[in-house]
């Protein structure tokens, strides 16, 4: 079973590089984050036609997030729904045969003395309280996304300099541990300890991914049962080689199930 994840930063603007990955690729499940597309602008059409059935939740212009699956999704969930603002755009999870999927896309926080920084260690810590109530660690789940954190120095091509930046400060660091804590190993660094390889280039940077400048805030963690199932992971460059590319790349990972 192939999963895969990718920041499409406009599900409208990137919906060829989507398609074209996934008749090259032909994934099991593919998700989306920052979808920026209202509901009833998805191109729903363009996916179905690829081979894929499609949930979604989304808004204008920020945030959204999507599951592409061979299989239909059961069980799906919206939202964060502890009694707070459930940010319903910003996380999606269905059951996908044997597998539960979690997409996140975690907010990007802005500045350190930001509010939106604030609530981004938050939504960490409410995430994990999601998974207490709709999981076990036993269970075979899959958590993906953009989740705007690097966890460790290696993932950023210069983390000397970042240490106050929102995806790598140490208290957001600390948050994405502790949630990862609950039970959840990071696959792609399982088959890539030596660090170096990123799914996220800076626009602004000129020639980044040919100067390998950038950083790895895309993921793809699994519980210990589902994360024993696995066969490989890896980061396809492609995308973000493409004209009017992302400034994320796909991010995917393979199991025996």
């Amino acid at each position: 079973m192939k999963i895969a994840t990718f920041n499409v930063n406009s599900i409208r603007a990137r919906i060829g590089a989507v398609t074209d990955w996934l008749a090259g690729n032909q994934p099991d499940v593919l998700c989306l984050q920052e979808t920026k597309a209202q509901d009833q602008d998805f191109p729903i059409a363009e996916i179905e036609t690829a081979g894929y059935q499609v949930i979604f939740r989304g808004a204008k212009s920020y945030n959204g997030v999507a599951i592409l699956s061979k299989v239909k999704p059961a069980d799906v969930r919206f939202g964060l729904d502890d009694g707070l603002a459930p940010d319903e755009t910003r996380l999606i999870a269905a059951r996908l045969g044997r597998i539960q999927v979690v997409n996140t896309y975690v907010p990007q926080g802005r500045d350190i003395e930001h509010e939106m920084y604030r609530y981004k260690l938050q939504w960490f810590e409410r995430l994990r309280e999601w998974f207490d109530r709709h999981c076990t660690p036993k269970m075979l789940i899959v958590w993906v996304g953009d989740l705007n954190v690097a966890p460790e120095a290696k993932d950023i091509h210069n983390a000397d300099q970042q240490e106050n930046h929102v995806c790598y400060h140490k208290s957001v660091r600390e948050a994405f541990e502790r949630t990862k804590a609950w039970g959840f190993e990071d696959i792609f660094r399982k088959y890539h300890p030596e660090g170096g390889q990123y799914t996220f280039f800076d626009y602004r940077t000129a020639n980044a991914v040919k100067r390998n400048m950038g950083w790895r805030v895309d993921h793809i963690l699994a519980t210990q049962p589902l994360a024993a199932k696995s066969l490989a992971s890896y980061i396809d460059l492609a995308p973000r080689l493409k004209p009017q590319a992302s400034d994320h790349t796909v991010l995917a990972a393979e199991f025996e199930v």
